[in-house]
């Protein structure tokens, strides 16, 4: 009998699984999908062209690190 409730347990488990990948992969083609997709239809683009962007970090004398705070 603990054996039967056992598998039961394991089916249950595999089950959920199952089911909570599926549901987020249609959550994911929902909102995802259908954002990117007006998205393309009003020309817009969430991340910029370009990538990288320089920070234009410059060097100080040392005397100045001593001073920070």
């Amino acid at each position: 009998m603990r054996s039967f409730f056992e598998g039961f347990k394991e089916f249950g488990s595999n089950i959920t699984i199952i089911i909570n990948s599926i549901l987020l992969f249609i959550v994911y083609i929902l909102g995802i999908g259908i954002t990117a997709l007006i998205a393309r239809l009003f020309g817009k683009k969430f991340l910029k062209s370009g990538g990288w962007h320089k920070l234009h970090l410059t060097t100080k004398k040392v005397d100045d690190y001593f001073d920070q705070f």
